[in-house]
């Protein structure tokens, strides 16, 4: 794509695209999520994009400027529908862990867009949205605001990062089964008498393996975050 993006109230079109639906950048993100979790990166292009939606390529350049553009909508979205029926309990700790866990829990229903969109900053609505909610929970929950913003720096970049390698294993199951097969494989031959640690654990470790660690690491986080609260010490 190139920088032609048109103002946003002269962007909706009128008439049906051939699949007989108007035109938006709501259906146009939709379609790419569609696109990318079915073929993969390659797919986020004008011509196959504008070929899914039954529309000009060009007409794409009315909403987004070039495919960068479009590639953090697609992260704006997947943040937006993580908080999509969230409500604060006022308990900082039980907020910031459900927000994690639904962040997390969002990237992965859309593996491909995780792989290609975690590490990226948007500046989208939902995104600032986030931004403003997480670090509410953090000053509203006592923490004075330099270690407000360190928390959420600590917190978020824990949360996406979780989701990109978790969202790698899910979106190329051949592969995430080889890396499985190798606890077994490798490290369950092991001796004792080389790597009397493995071998102690190798059954716990095999079973743990199998899952996401994010979950254990949020506790751990918040954990940590409850330890440096100004009130921890009374």
């Amino acid at each position: 794509m190139s920088e032609r993006v048109v103002p946003e109230g002269r962007r909706q079109r009128s008439r049906p695209t051939k699949q007989g639906a108007v035109l938006s950048e709501r259906l146009i993100v939709e379609t790419a999520l569609r696109l990318v979790e079915q073929h993969g990166a390659g797919a986020l292009s004008v011509r196959r994009l504008g070929a899914a939606l039954g529309a000009d390529p060009t007409a794409l350049y009315r909403y987004f400027r070039n495919t960068d553009a479009l590639l953090l909508a697609l992260a704006d979205e997947l943040i937006g529908r993580a908080q999509e029926g969230w409500t604060a309990t006022g308990a900082w700790r039980e907020d910031l862990r459900s927000m994690g866990l639904r962040i997390h829990a969002s990237y992965l229903t859309q593996p491909q867009a995780a792989l290609l969109a975690a590490h990226r900053t948007t500046g989208r609505p939902h995104e600032t949205r986030a931004v403003e909610t997480i670090l509410g929970i953090l000053r509203d929950g006592g923490f004075p605001d330099a270690l407000a913003v360190r928390i959420y720096h600590s917190f978020v970049d824990q949360a996406l990062a979780f989701a990109a390698q978790d969202a790698a294993a899910s979106a190329r199951p051949p592969l995430a089964a080889a890396d499985a097969e190798v606890w077994h494989a490798v490290y369950g031959r092991l001796p004792a008498d080389t790597h009397p640690n493995i071998a102690a654990t190798y059954p716990l470790l095999a079973a743990d393996m199998r899952d996401s660690g994010y979950p254990f690491a949020l506790e751990l986080t918040l954990m940590a975050a409850a330890a440096l609260h100004p009130d921890a010490g009374r």
